[in-house]
């Protein structure tokens, strides 16, 4: 079930694509739901950044968050209006 969850966030599907292998996505949400809410997450994070830190091998500066997706409405994304035909051009 953590496997689902970390498949999840590191991926950032849909809750309900996490594969059937790591268990029904309606628990890994629900479990990944009651540690954040109560700071299980942030507690392990802390955990393995003092143990890191303790071992040297934490280095911050390399540290990156890749917030490459970036959705657009399904009219920005060039859509076409309900009722347009294929080579209509009514720009109004």
């Amino acid at each position: 079930m953590i496997n689902g969850i970390l498949w999840r966030l590191r991926t950032g599907s849909p809750w309900r694509d996490v594969p059937e292998r790591y268990g029904p996505w309606q628990t890994c949400y629900e479990r990944w739901k009651r540690w954040d809410e109560d700071g299980t997450w942030a507690r392990l994070l802390e955990c393995v950044q003092v143990k890191d830190d303790s071992l040297g091998s934490l280095d911050l500066e390399v540290v990156a968050i890749d917030s490459s997706i970036a959705r657009a409405h399904q009219h920005a994304a060039g859509a076409r209006k309900e009722g347009a035909r294929a080579g209509d051009d009514r720009t109004g």
